[in-house]
C-alpha cells in the first residue's frame, strides 16, 4: 500500500448537498431552509432561545461551588502499577514515586500529585511515595509485602 493509494471505505463519504442550483435539484430557491424569518438567514446563532420562554438554564435553580483550592489528584489504580511492573517499565527495587510513574508511562502529567487506589491486584513488593491513596490500597500493598508513604493530612484544630 501506499500514501497515495489511501481512499476512504465504499460508502464511508457523502458527497454534499449542492444547495441553491434550481428547483429541479430539490434544494433550490430557498435552499432547505424553508421559507423567511430569522432562521432563514445566515449568521443566526440562537442556542438555548425558547421563543420568549424563561430558559431551562434560568429557570433552574443555582447549585453548588466550585471550590478552587481543591487538589486535583492523578488516580492510578494497584493494577495499573502492577502491568507496569510486569512490563518492566517500573522498577520495584527502586522508590515509586510521581516522576517514575510519568517516565514509566503510567500517568500523563503529576497535577498534584498521585492518588492510589486498590482497583486490581498487587503482587511486587513494592515502595510507593505519592500524595495519597484509600485504605483497601494501603492494605494491599502492605499485605504484599511493601510500604507506602503518604504525607499526613492537616489537622483541623
Amino acid at each position: 500500500m501506499k500514501l497515495n493509494e489511501i481512499k476512504d471505505n465504499e460508502g464511508a463519504t457523502h458527497s454534499r448537498k449542492r444547495l441553491g442550483r434550481g428547483i429541479g435539484s430539490g434544494s433550490g430557491k430557498t435552499g432547505g431552509r424553508g421559507v423567511k424569518g430569522q432562521k432563514s438567514r445566515s449568521g443566526v446563532a440562537i442556542n438555548g432561545f425558547e421563543g420568549g420562554q424563561m430558559p431551562i438554564y434560568r429557570r433552574l435553580p443555582k447549585r453548588g461551588f466550585n471550590n478552587i483550592f481543591a487538589s486535583d489528584f492523578v488516580t492510578v489504580s494497584l493494577g495499573r502499577i502492577q502491568t507496569a511492573i510486569d512490563a518492566g517499565k517500573l522498577d520495584a527495587g527502586a522508590t515509586v514515586d510521581a516522576s517514575a510513574l510519568k517516565a514509566a508511562g503510567v500517568i500523563r502529567r503529576i497535577k498534584d500529585g498521585v492518588r492510589i487506589l486498590s482497583d486490581g491486584e498487587l503482587k511486587a513488593k513494592v515502595k510507593l511515595d505519592v500524595a495519597g491513596a484509600s485504605k483497601a490500597a494501603i492494605e494491599k500493598i502492605e499485605k504484599a509485602g511493601g510500604s507506602i508513604t503518604v504525607p499526613a493530612a492537616p489537622s483541623a484544630e
